[in-house]
């Protein structure tokens, strides 16, 4: 006789397995969004790092540039102004009382001169044995180019008429080598101190005409002493 068998088959129940595999998937997608956010929060923090590296370059970049900017602007105040532009000049001696006085501080400057010529009564700096001396005479401009120049009696003449000014500080008691006319060239001009009896000036035979490229400006400012700022003449 055959054996009936149970129509409810019996068979191996296989759901924790199943559910221990989904709780794994979950868990490693967990694991997975875990990894993602912190490789995330790392990239910003590599971003932000970079950033702040860049920013700290431009920084750096351009307190380089302020200071290379500092720089130039010393060298041109420094060297280019100076040389070109305007200079600080000092009053050595009484050869110009009393327009000035022994230790004032003048500016002198030099545009003027690049563009046109000394004239008449003009206060220069001078370099009267030639740019390679380092010493400078102060002086006021009274014969121009092309024109002859003599002292005569304390008078000055120009071309033969006499000359009206009122700088001199004293009668002229020495005309040295302007004792006899003196002709001056295209680029000469004749110079003398407002205090005559003390001036070394185009009078002496060291001095003499003073050729145009030895001035080195016009002086147009007293400095110093403050209670004497301004211009003068």
């Amino acid at each position: 006789m055959s054996k009936e068998i149970d129509s409810e088959e019996v068979y191996e129940d296989d759901t924790p397995e199943l559910e221990q595999a989904d709780a794994l998937e979950d868990y490693d997608a967990v694991e997975d969004e875990k990894q993602a956010a912190k490789n995330t929060e790392e990239s910003d923090k590599d971003t932000e790092d970079a950033q702040d590296e860049v920013s700290k370059k431009k920084k750096i970049r351009g307190i380089i540039a302020e200071l290379c900017l500092y720089a130039a602007i010393i060298i041109v105040c420094g060297v280019f102004v100076p040389r070109y532009v305007i200079q600080r000049t000092i009053v050595d001696g009484k050869s110009m009382m009393n327009t000035l006085k022994d230790g004032e501080n003048l500016l002198a400057e030099k545009v003027s001169y690049r563009f046109g010529e000394p004239k008449r009564f003009d206060v220069i700096v001078f370099y009267p044995y030639g740019r390679d001396n380092d010493a400078y005479y102060i002086k006021r401009v009274i014969g121009l180019p092309g024109e002859t120049v003599q002292i005569k009696g304390s008078t000055i003449y120009i071309d033969g008429k006499p000359l009206k000014e009122n700088y001199g500080k004293d009668p002229i008691d020495y005309a040295g080598i302007a004792e006899k006319p003196i002709k001056l060239g295209d680029d000469e001009y004749f110079v003398l101190g407002d205090n005559r009896e003390i001036s070394r000036d185009s009078r002496y035979e060291e001095v003499g005409k003073v050729k145009r490229k030895n001035i080195e400006g016009r002086a147009v400012l007293r400095i110093y002493p403050f209670d004497k700022f301004g211009t003068f003449r």
